[in-house]
């Protein structure tokens, strides 16, 4: 088909999620796989070389155009979204999912040792996890996993693109060296400004909220802030 290449950019374009492999096979009968990654990778270079708004991304076991990040400021004016929030709890307990899947409710409380009961209806809401089925054990408790929006919104091709252990471990330390830098710096650096004095600071790692990256503005799915949860930690 001399036009694989036309057809496929035309799919990803009106697609308002990533498109795989097989589903391009559903849509384009009489393919091969082989013709379907060769037309990919072409299309994928073809943007690289012009260099202009968006670019070909492999997210969420497929592939989807995405604006680049550094266009992300007149986009914003544009479609005035709102920030992706979630809160603190919400983010450590799609962590704990995330590494640990499947999972069932008790392993995570146990974990977090608090009652997630309340934030996980909220991760099920905003479709980051999914249920699996029940565990055949006391209680048939609800088996829990991540879904492909969770991928698609942390920008992860599939789980294996999760940071390891170690590379979160060296992450810390990094951030710690910096920290401790700084507050060096400020030892050193004793007086302050009028216009600083008495400012309000916030510190990153102390923050209860935190933003999730925005980078696919083709998703029209706005997800608001949570509303504080009584029975989670």
């Amino acid at each position: 088909m001399d036009d694989i290449k036309n057809i496929i950019e035309s799919l990803l374009f009106v697609s308002e999620e990533p498109l795989t492999i097989d589903r391009f096979k559903t849509i384009i009968s009489g393919t091969e796989t082989k013709d379907l990654r060769e037309a990919l990778e072409d299309l994928k270079a073809d943007y690289e070389a012009r260099q202009g708004g968006f670019f070909l991304n492999q997210v969420a076991g497929g592939y989807q155009i995405r604006t680049r990040p550094e266009y992300m400021e007149w986009i914003k004016r544009l479609l005035q979204p709102k920030p992706m929030r979630l809160s603190k709890p919400a983010l450590e307990t799609l962590a704990i999912i995330a590494y640990k899947q499947p999972v069932i409710r008790s392993d995570v409380e146990h974990i977090r040792g608090v009652d997630c009961g309340g934030v996980l209806r909220v991760l099920l809401e905003r479709k980051f996890i999914r249920v699996l089925g029940r565990r055949e054990i006391a209680g048939r408790p609800l088996i829990y996993a991540t879904t492909k929006r969770f991928l698609e919104v942390f920008d992860l091709k599939n789980l294996k693109d999760l940071p390891t252990p170690k590379e979160i471990e060296e992450f810390g330390s990094s951030l710690s060296e910096d920290v401790n830098a700084t507050a060096n710096q400020d030892q050193l650096e004793p007086e302050i400004s009028s216009e600083t004095e008495g400012a309000e600071t916030e510190t990153p790692l102390k923050t209860v909220e935190s933003e999730l990256p925005a980078e696919n503005v083709q998703t029209s799915t706005e997800v608001e802030e949570d509303k504080p949860d009584q029975n989670s930690g």
